[in-house]
């Protein structure tokens, strides 16, 4: 199904989330701290909501979506080159 070989320079996380999208998701993490705290939400919503905080959290601040890598996405914007116009 796959035909990669491994290597380690495609293991390693690389930054695959632009600086907007990295807000955004920060942003969204705040808000769902928020909301569960001042919303009385109980049960599986408030773990579903704890857990989709925590991974907006985490894959804004290390810059890195495991998802977007199995997708190919990437909304980081390339660095200009010397030379190069």
């Amino acid at each position: 199904m796959f035909n990669r070989k491994f290597d380690v320079q495609n293991f390693v996380m690389k930054k695959n989330i632009g600086n907007f999208d990295r807000l955004i998701r920060i942003l969204a993490a705040a808000f769902l701290v928020i909301l569960i705290f001042s919303v009385p939400i109980q049960g599986g919503l408030a773990i579903f909501l704890s857990v989709l905080g925590g991974l907006f959290f985490l894959t804004g601040v290390a810059g890195n979506c495991p998802l977007y890598s199995l997708l190919g996405i990437n909304t980081c914007k390339a660095k200009h080159v010397k030379g190069s116009h």
